[in-house]
């Protein structure tokens, strides 16, 4: 290239006042592109595919055909930086011979780190970097600045975040994860205050005392980790703050426990029979050392309010306010659901460009621990699932095998599977009527599906970006503490019962989707429609069970049989009949012989977008 022949072909042109902007610039391993700036993006074309439109230049009697125009929107581009003087490799065809030719030249260069979906799996994000070059220093720091000016008016992107990172999490590694993605933080210009937990509750310590005024300065909360670890820190966020009342419950059930409606308050440093030290992807909440303990009397004051803080308010549900995960775990059920992959770098580029989705979270209270335990109702929050018996068997019999890593949830739920145990148990939830059941159907779905038909698998209207049934009939985020609860006037309310020999008693919060269960437990479940999919097994031969969780892996209709019973509901109660009763709440083990259950819709946020379907 001839640096005195630049200048006649250096053009800036500024129209609209400063609507748009297009110079002639070097493309790195392209070439010499005419590079237009507007609201929306940037678009380039490769000049030397303009000449041989004129010229139809060929090489071995093939003729190259000109590159379509390239381009890339502000919402795909994270950051731009001037990374100063340098080479520029270009790709050029020689006017002599009309063939590919390739040579480098020095110059100032400019980088736009943006992304671009995959074309073989659209839910994947992948790094797009794209580095301008131009003789002229002015040049590259103008198209910096304006790219700039035009990122800074993108909305809902993170400035600052507090980053927890699970040095054990799946296979150990969680730090390198975080080191992997790092970078895409620090080209966007997010402060992390990085936290790296040296114990079991580390982080759910940090969550239940951080100051509302610490926690107003962040815009969200970032796990690295498996779901377990995303439960450990909501938990430490939600124990403190969430001023809810209890489930509702039917009448037999209240007097059993007695029930009032105080708030409740969950001691962090209470130390559970199910929890134990540390492990790769569950971190159990309550089995922190008492040497930091936290006063409940310093939490909340009689109105709710922190005394720590009071000047300083955090509120529930929070737009601003979001959670991220960055998948580390054995599963990461709840990454999969919400961006459509389990991919460390497309939740990293989710965060950084800000994207949000409403996600559901169900409240769980223990009233009883054993039958005959006189216990305080101990509060759990859970994001993606609940279950027990066969779910909650596999978590205990797994803390056995800690030393063989993520698969000894393989070889636990074999073992659990080759014992097939039931468990004698009553279960109730509340009657949600369907708009679309007929009266004609009522009578054999509320003996299987609680007035809820199963739809055919070509019906089902499974959760995705821009999801039409989450965003039905209301707004992300509701004025009501907690948001959009179960109605709880006793005369408004059907209760429906099952009492019997269960294998396994699950409530999905989300489809639950998973590299073992494509679809998920439940396929059509949403990240934020304020339902739970209630999933009875009846005791069934091996063989039957056997067939319904491969179905599960089949992509098929695990929920279609004689033994299975398909609740959705807002709510549900459980008692057990006997002491031995261990539940999995998002993949922590949480012993409770009797329990209830509740879902809030949207109550809190995630830098997702929802699946691409």
């Amino acid at each position: 290239m001839d640096t005195n022949e630049d200048s006649p072909h250096i053009r800036a042109q500024l129209e609209d006042e400063g609507s748009v902007l297009n110079s002639n610039l070097f493309l790195e391993h392209v070439g010499e592109v005419s590079l237009t700036l507007n609201s929306d993006g940037l678009s380039w074309k490769l000049l030397e595919s303009l000449h041989n439109e004129k010229d139809g230049l060929s090489c071995l009697g093939i003729k190259f055909i000109s590159k379509s125009e390239t381009e890339i929107k502000f919402s795909d581009v994270y950051a731009v930086e001037f990374i100063n003087w340098g080479l520029i490799h270009e790709s050029v065809l020689s006017t002599a011979g009309g063939c590919l030719i390739r040579h480098e030249s020095e110059m100032y260069r400019f980088t736009v780190h943006g992304v671009q979906r995959s074309k073989t799996r659209p839910s994947l994000l992948v790094l797009a970097v794209y580095t301008f070059g131009h003789k002229d220093l002015q040049m590259c720091h103008m198209w910096v600045n304006r790219i700039n000016a035009l990122l800074k008016m993108e909305t809902g992107r993170p400035k600052s975040l507090l980053v927890f990172v699970h040095p054990l999490s799946g296979k150990g590694s969680g730090c390198r994860t975080w080191q992997t993605v790092a970078p895409i933080f620090s080209h966007a210009k997010v402060k992390t205050k990085v936290i790296v937990t040296q114990r079991a509750g580390h982080a759910f310590d940090v969550m239940a005392s951080i100051s509302n005024e610490e926690l107003n300065s962040h815009d969200g909360v970032i796990a690295v980790g498996g779901d377990g670890f995303f439960n450990e820190i909501l938990n430490g966020l939600l124990s403190s703050r969430l001023k809810a009342p209890y489930p509702p419950a039917p009448a037999d059930f209240v007097h059993s426990v007695g029930s009032n409606d105080s708030v409740p308050v969950h001691d962090p440093n209470e130390t559970d029979v199910e929890t134990s030290c540390e492990n790769e992807d569950h971190s159990p909440l309550l089995s922190s050392p008492r040497s930091n303990p936290i006063e409940l009397s310093n939490l909340r004051t009689e109105e709710g309010s922190c005394d720590r803080d009071q000047d300083s308010k955090f509120s529930l549900p929070n737009e601003r306010f979001r959670f991220g995960i960055i998948p580390a775990g054995s599963t990461d059920a709840i990454v999969i659901c919400s961006t459509g992959t389990r991919d460390p770098v497309t939740s990293a580029l989710h965060i950084v460009l800000g994207k949000r989705v409403c996600l559901d979270i169900a409240q769980v209270v223990r009233w009883k621990t054993t039958s005959t335990s006189k216990d305080v109702p101990c509060v759990r929050y859970a994001a993606s699932f609940v279950g027990y018996g066969f779910y909650g068997d596999v978590i205990t019999e797994s803390e056995k095998y800690r030393w063989m890593g993520p698969k000894r949830y393989d070889y636990a739920g074999t073992k659990v599977f080759l014992r097939h145990r039931s468990y004698e148990a009553e279960v109730a939830c509340l009657e949600v009527k369907s708009e679309k059941t007929s009266a004609s159907s009522e009578t054999v779905a509320s003996r299987r599906y609680g007035l809820w038909l199963l739809p055919k698998k070509s019906e089902r209207v499974v959760c995705r970006v821009n999801c039409s049934t989450c965003n039905t009939n209301r707004s992300c985020v509701s004025t009501s503490v907690p948001p959009e609860a179960p109605s709880s006037d006793p005369e408004e309310q059907r209760w429906l019962k099952s009492k019997g020999s269960f294998l396994s008693v699950g409530a999905a919060i989300i489809s639950c989707r998973n590299e073992r269960a494509p679809d998920g437990l439940v396929a059509d479940a949403h990240l934020s429609d304020g339902f739970l999919h209630l999933i009875l097994i009846k005791n069934c031969p091996h063989a039957s069970y056997l067939w319904h969780l491969t179905q599960l892996a089949r992509k098929e209709e695990p929920l279609n049989f004689e033994f299975v019973e398909h609740y959705k509901t807002t709510a549900f109660t459980f008692t057990s009949s006997s002491d031995d009763s261990v539940w999995n709440l998002d993949g922590e083990p949480f012993q409770a012989h009797k329990l209830s259950a509740q879902v809030f819709r949207g109550l809190v946020n995630l830098f997702a977008s929802g699946p691409e379907v």
